[in-house]
């Protein structure tokens, strides 16, 4: 895992990867919020060797909460999850599990911010606020420009003895054909939001909840790459894919990004 983003050029053309431009509406919008330390790494890349793209081009299709758009080659997806704790409510754990789902693109703008606050309770009586967002994009196309921002705040104000922790995970799968995620796949991936959603009510320290969300994180990135690793190629004509290797230059790529923090 590294300590910040950098740019990524998979075999097949890619995308390329670039922050919110200095003054732009993201900017203006990080700049506005309380100091933070950001610890913005990888938590997995995983190239493909041999690999088979799915027939057809993929619809834009979101399964999940969050908003979404894919207007003229031009994807948008925007996830947030906030979790506060107060007096009123001391103990509060939100998640939100989504993904997107857009085909064919010309550049892409994603969004995934956790944040969790604690707020006014007493080293008596403290608080604890949990926020965890799984973002999943998958999209196709050569040379596509990327913006990522994804982002975990966590903070405790006027609030001693009190427990925050916001993790903030993003996976981007891309392709150099299109293709949508099996029913199966979903269906693994609707299980991992059940475990995720299961920590909701459990008694579990921060540490263990952040090594259990790393451990799920790591189960989606094997089913995107399972679920490239095993579609038919577009160019095929019956029941026999067509890999495409990294070779050729055409491997399509998963990369995790996860940014935590805890108070």
């Amino acid at each position: 895992m590294t300590d910040k983003q950098t740019q990524h050029t998979p075999a097949h053309g890619g995308y390329r990867y670039s922050r919110d431009p200095e003054g732009g509406a993201d900017a203006q919008a990080a700049a506005g919020r309380r100091k933070r330390r950001l610890r913005i790494g990888m938590l997995a890349t995983a190239a493909f060797g041999t690999v088979a793209v799915a027939a057809g081009a993929a619809q834009a299709v979101t399964v999940g909460v969050g908003s979404s758009a894919n207007s003229g080659g031009i994807a948008i997806a925007n996830n947030e999850t906030f979790a506060l704790s107060n007096p009123h409510d001391q103990t509060t754990f939100k998640d939100s599990f989504t993904i997107h789902q857009y085909g064919d693109v010309l550049s892409a703008n994603v969004r995934n911010d956790a944040t969790a606050e604690s707020v006014a309770c007493s080293s008596a009586s403290p608080c604890r606020a949990v926020s965890i967002s799984f973002q999943i994009i998958t999209m196709a196309g050569e040379n596509i420009h990327l913006n990522a921002v994804n982002l975990g705040n966590a903070t405790n104000e006027h609030c001693a003895g009190c427990q925050s922790m916001a993790g903030a995970y993003q996976f981007v799968l891309s392709t150099p054909t299109p293709f949508t995620l099996s029913r199966a796949d979903l269906a693994q991936l609707d299980t991992i939001h059940g475990e995720l959603n299961a920590l909701t009510g459990s008694s579990l320290s921060l540490d263990q909840v952040q090594s259990r969300a790393d451990a799920l994180a790591l189960q989606v990135a094997a089913i995107l790459k399972s679920a490239a690793a095993t579609a038919p190629a577009a160019t095929t004509k019956g029941p026999v894919a067509q890999p495409m290797t990294a070779a050729s230059g055409a491997a399509p790529t998963v990369q995790v990004f996860r940014d935590y923090q805890q108070h």
